[in-house]
């Protein structure tokens, strides 16, 4: 796989929530760290994506914010 994004984290998916519209995807990229993605029903069924998957979290953003309390 060739992708122009920096991000890229392997994982494993740990749980796969379908609703309506969209699919709530959990993955574990170490142990304890988990990534949450929101991705469109007919894409997560599209990957056949299920618990124990391997996977990639790519994660493309320009901007990163911090924020404090």
């Amino acid at each position: 796989m060739k992708i122009s994004a920096r991000n890229s984290l392997k994982g494993t998916v740990k749980q796969v929530v379908p609703g309506a519209v969209n699919t709530e995807v959990t993955v574990e990229v170490a142990p304890g760290v988990e990534i949450v993605a929101i991705i469109t029903k007919s894409s997560a069924e599209s990957l056949a994506l299920e618990a124990g998957k391997e996977v990639f979290a790519v994660v493309k953003s320009s901007d990163v914010m911090i924020a404090v309390d």
